[in-house]
């Protein structure tokens, strides 16, 4: 349900003539560019491009260039090689943001002025700061015929006048104060709220009108079960389950920035239970000196029976590391940071 660009390819449906209606067509241009720093909404667009190819032209239709691999040289290169293969090919590039201008202009644009007609090239650039797509890109895309499309990220204060928007895209009418309700529930990353906006449509029906009370009922519940549920399968040392969830979230947009300290508190949380039972205190005793609701007070005592106090001090440990990480300076981006930092916790 995600908003098509102007860079996504276009579907038509043709008809027969004997004027029955066709399988719709899809309708792809030479060369496309999708640049920006909203890093999720760009790798969903080039998971969604790389299901589209695949279904047109199978897998073998399909070439990858990403890491040491995605070079204008090896580019440039497979843009003006022979191939035997029929259909349409399909080109996607990973990482364009480290490329300079001048390799472009000299590698990759001559080549992209000569591409093979039943060819289409995509160029994905996770920009951050200075570090962007090619200007020559820009421009050689363009000058190709293709299309170029920015996926940026809204300041806090644009997200509910956006969200309203999309709403009306979705055949719902979302108030402002619902809006910013959504905001404050879910966080502001725009895959995370598009999606928790869809759920309320589908839920809701077409021409709902959304408020507050309809945002607190569903909304809050959706976002925070996903987000609890991952930390319970921590806390539980249950790998699998951990990891499993782990991806799902960052696929919809939740930030570690978020993440960490929910799964922090928990743990220290969990710690405090289970080191005044390790004191001879009594759940009666700790239930008696502790807000909150006596169901998740229960539940929290039965979890640091069956805890470890010397490892969930060594998880704390390993989540500062995290944390340090997530703030720049090391070799390997935050998602396998966070991945190996789960291993430890729970193995």
């Amino acid at each position: 349900m995600s908003r098509p660009a102007a860079s996504e390819p276009l579907t038509v449906r043709a008809t027969s003539s004997a004027g029955r209606r066709l399988a719709p067509v899809a309708i792809f241009k030479a060369a496309y560019l999708v640049h920006g720093d909203d890093h999720g909404r760009i790798g969903e667009r080039r998971a969604r491009l790389r299901v589209v190819a695949e279904a047109e032209s199978g897998a073998s239709g399909v070439e990858i260039f990403e890491g040491d691999g995605a070079t204008p040289e090896a580019v440039a290169g497979a843009l003006q090689a022979m191939t035997f293969a029929i259909g349409r090919r399909f080109l996607i590039v990973d990482g364009v943001e480290r490329w300079k201008d001048a390799d472009v202009g000299q590698l990759v644009a001559p080549a992209l002025a000569s591409i093979a007609p039943e060819t289409t090239i995509a160029f994905f650039a996770r920009e951050d700061g200075r570090v962007t797509a090619p200007k020559k890109l820009h421009e050689a895309v363009l000058a190709a015929g293709g299309d170029v499309a920015a996926e940026t990220t809204l300041k806090a204060q644009d997200l509910p006048r956006w969200l309203v928007a999309e709403a009306r895209r979705l055949g719902v009418e979302l108030d402002g104060a619902a809006a910013r309700a959504l905001v404050g529930h879910v966080g502001e990353r725009q895959q995370r709220l598009l999606r928790e906006l869809e759920k309320l449509a589908l839920e809701l029906g077409p021409q709902a009108r959304i408020g507050v009370e309809e945002v607190d009922a569903v909304a809050a519940e959706s976002a925070e079960h996903q987000v609890w549920g991952f930390v319970d399968a921590i806390v539980g040392r249950d790998g699998p389950i951990a990891v499993r969830r782990f991806v799902e979230l960052r696929a919809q947009g939740e930030s570690l920035q978020r993440l960490i300290p929910l799964i922090a508190r928990r743990m220290r949380e969990l710690l405090g239970f289970a080191a005044r039972l390790e004191a001879g205190e009594t759940p009666a005793q700790i239930k008696g000196s502790t807000k909150g609701s006596p169901w998740a007070i229960d539940r929290r005592l039965k979890e640091a029976r069956n805890v470890d106090p010397a490892s969930l001090r060594a998880g704390l440990i390993v989540l500062s590391d995290l944390e340090l990480a997530t703030r720049g300076g090391n070799e390997l981006d935050d998602d396998t940071n966070a991945l190996r930092a789960l291993h430890a916790i729970t193995a």
